[in-house]
């Protein structure tokens, strides 16, 4: 199933878990109205390509010091320029291969003074079909190699 971030984290509402505050965009226009929907100081501007490892990804139209598909802002003017650096973008991450994705969707999320992150991820194995879960402290492409490595 393709879904994005912000389509994950509206059902998990609906279960109860609890999420943060964001809103997806599709054009340049939602963005300030989008940033100004959320009480800050801190929002997070976040591609919404079908890949992962967006964080660390580059865009093929900025130059190689610019920062990657999930960017912290620490003020609505650096948001807002966040958002007009990355949508319509192409996205290259370690998942995508070298031509990328493009951006043409953004999720803009009410930021969180994080102390801990955690990756989840939960799979079954093709045979014999069993349910697996993963959690640990790495980023999600690493769960993709332990579960290479580990669940074949």
């Amino acid at each position: 199933m393709n879904i994005h971030e912000h389509q994950a984290k509206k059902i998990l509402q609906t279960f109860g878990a609890p999420i943060a505050a964001g809103v997806a965009i599709t054009t340049l226009d939602q963005a300030e109205s989008a940033i100004a929907s959320l009480p800050g100081p801190v929002w997070v501007v976040k591609s919404q390509i079908h890949a992962g490892g967006r964080g660390k990804g580059k865009f093929k139209e900025l130059g190689a010091n610019a920062k990657g598909g999930v960017r912290v802002s620490f003020s609505a003017e650096e948001a807002l320029a966040n958002a007009v650096e990355m949508l319509g973008k192409t996205l290259v991450t370690q998942q995508t291969g070298p031509n990328g994705k493009a951006v043409n969707q953004l999720y803009v999320e009410d930021g969180a003074d994080i102390n801990r992150e955690l990756f989840c991820q939960f799979l079954l194995t093709a045979k014999p079909a069993k349910p697996h879960s993963l959690l640990q402290p790495k980023a999600a492409w690493i769960l993709k190699r332990l579960r290479m490595t580990h669940l074949n």
